[in-house]
């Protein structure tokens, strides 16, 4: 199995809680966390709740997200050695976007910024 084949498979349910400590670490919250996640997916509290408990994979996240936001193309940057505008599959974008906005809040960039409003 390649890496691709290996993010797409692998559990959202599994990352969500490195992404809290991530931001925890830094003084950031796990609500914080969350307005980042609905604001890219377009899942809310309960939505979300329901992809954590079935242990979705991050193909099928993304696959379900009730509206993926338009303005997700305005993330632009390096995240894991890749720059995500220049990433051609669609998957795995959408997991490097959702990493990128992570990193921003981690490294305490104000929500308006990383909601790119």
């Amino acid at each position: 199995m390649d890496n691709t084949q290996r993010v797409y498979k692998m559990s959202f349910a599994s990352v969500y809680p490195l992404y809290i400590n991530k931001v925890e670490r830094k003084g950031r919250t796990k609500e914080e966390v969350d307005t980042i996640i609905y604001w890219l997916t377009g899942y809310d509290a309960t939505t979300l709740q329901q992809q954590i408990d079935n242990k979705i994979d991050f193909e099928n996240f993304f696959a379900q997200a009730p509206k993926f936001n338009p303005n997700a193309g305005k993330i632009t940057g390096v995240i894991c050695g890749y720059r995500v505008e220049d990433i051609t599959d669609p998957v795995i974008q959408k997991v490097r976007y959702l990493d990128k906005l992570i990193d921003e809040l981690a490294k305490g960039k104000a929500m308006e910024k990383i909601l790119r409003a």
